[in-house]
């Protein structure tokens, strides 16, 4: 057992460097940095890592086999729970999940859970790819709707149960929130795309450009023949500020941004996707959104890019290593400040941003405490670009054309925690499209939930 307290560091870009490309940040472990990692782990009874993990990978049975040097088998341990291993080896929240129970992290740091289980995943891709044998087919079919990971979660579990499934994808490349949404340095598309090419291999078809609500009706996919629907449609709906000047030239939603920088490669030479390269940038909120828009603001160019946060950085939900990337790349956090106007020029563009002071109070529902402005305090930053990242929520399309499918006040689905059921018959949900924007890997869990649960209700149906 290596009794070394602190995790084994991940080597990383130098800051100065990475800033001006979107290559990935993080460069992975080698051999020996991940043998010596897998070597602080206690191999618990009780694996209480396990427990953090919302799809339940076997954390020191895979670690056991690094150990081992049986990489394979290490892969393979992890892959019977989880479909995304290099997905989730990048952007899951280990910290407040499995890492957070890991008993080395009573009297030090955890193990490196996150970081081994991309050593391995990476390690794997790298081998020649081995034949994939589809299950036999039971001749049910599933529809799925949307290829985020809740989506590639659940048809991977149906399609390992032998179900024909078929997956909707509103845009014209699979991946969801991980192609649009996640940049090219935490998660390069390429990780992305053989994943979805491993669920392909599988014999799940993925069909592109199908706006579900649109294009097709849940109604019409139950006629086509489809016994079950999974909606994982995401969170894909903008929030904005509500303020005045939102309308001006130059302030953008996150979502938009993002998208045209990862999904339609505007920071890619030779590609036309029009994307703003702004001089000042002022980016309101302070999740992950918030520090990806960011840090790609800064990648296109931009001088200044500024974080505004109502909040204090303890309060902040963004992951302590996104937040630590961000400062070393130059990003200025503006703690305890709100927006309250964007000003334009005499053209229609943005000029500033007025923000005011806040000072924490009591605190809100959310258990954080509650801002509180700072009367006087108002004041302009200087800025040619606003982006709100202030969350999204899902888009209403799919409810308002299925009838007697419920959402709640915030136009989420309503769904059986226990089995990811909704209000009508057949259909389940999970994601985003339940939850509003969460983790990546909260929305694998309850994918695999309900796959687990359609399961169990087209096996209870007669053939």
């Amino acid at each position: 057992m290596n009794k070394q307290m602190e995790k084994t560091p991940m080597p990383e870009q130098e800051a100065r460097v990475r800033a001006g490309n979107f290559e990935e940040v993080a460069l992975g472990y080698t051999e020996e940095m991940a043998l010596n990692e897998a070597a602080r782990c206690l191999n618990c009874k009780h694996r209480p890592c396990v427990s953090g993990c919302p799809v339940n990978v076997a954390i020191p049975d895979f670690i056991a086999r690094i150990v081992e040097q049986d990489y394979e088998e290490a892969y393979n341990a992890i892959a019977r729970t989880s479909s995304l291993p290099a997905v989730c080896g990048r952007v899951c929240p280990q910290e407040t999940q499995c890492e957070a129970k890991c008993v080395r992290g009573i009297k030090g740091e955890p193990v490196a859970i996150g970081r081994l289980e991309r050593f391995v995943a990476d390690r794997h891709m790298q081998r020649e790819a081995a034949e994939v044998k589809r299950p036999a087919s039971n001749g049910r079919r599933v529809a799925v709707v949307g290829s985020g990971p809740a989506g590639l979660t659940c048809a991977g579990d149906l399609a390992k149960r032998g179900y024909e499934v078929t997956v909707f994808e509103a845009f014209h490349t699979a991946g969801g929130v991980l192609m649009y949404g996640i940049p090219e340095f935490r998660l390069p598309k390429e990780i992305v795309q053989r994943e979805i090419d491993g669920l392909r291999e599988l014999g799940v078809d993925i069909r592109t450009n199908m706006v579900i609500g649109k294009v097709l009706s849940l109604d019409e996919l139950f006629d086509m023949g489809y016994e079950a629907i999974f909606v994982g449609s995401g969170a894909g709906l903008p929030g904005f500020l509500g303020i005045p000047g939102e309308g001006l030239l130059g302030v953008s939603s996150a979502n938009e941004f993002l998208t045209r920088i990862n999904l339609m490669k505007a920071y890619r030479e030779g590609y036309d996707t029009p994307v703003q390269r702004a001089r000042r940038v002022a980016v309101v909120g302070g999740g992950n959104v918030a520090m990806d828009a960011a840090r790609c603001a800064k990648r296109l160019g931009a001088e200044e890019v500024s974080i505004v946060y109502r909040r204090g950085e303890e309060e902040m939900p963004a992951r302590l290593e996104e937040i630590h990337h961000a400062k070393e790349e130059g990003i200025v956090f503006r703690f305890l400040t709100a927006p309250v106007a964007v000003h334009g020029d005499e053209n229609g563009r943005v000029r500033a941003l007025e923000c005011v002071r806040m000072e924490l109070g009591e605190p809100d529902a959310s258990g954080r405490r509650r801002p509180v402005e700072i009367p006087g305090s108002r004041f302009q930053l200087e800025a040619d670009m606003v982006i709100a990242a202030i969350g999204n929520s899902p888009n209403p399309l799919i409810r308002t054309t299925t009838p007697g499918l419920e959402a709640n006040r915030k136009g989420c689905l309503i769904v059986d925690e226990a089995t990811m059921a909704t209000t009508r018959e057949g259909v389940y949900a999970g994601g985003d499209a339940v939850t509003g924007a969460a983790t990546v890997i909260l929305a694998m869990g309850a994918g695999k939930q309900a796959a687990a649960s359609i399961d169990a209700y087209l096996m209870g149906k007669k053939a």
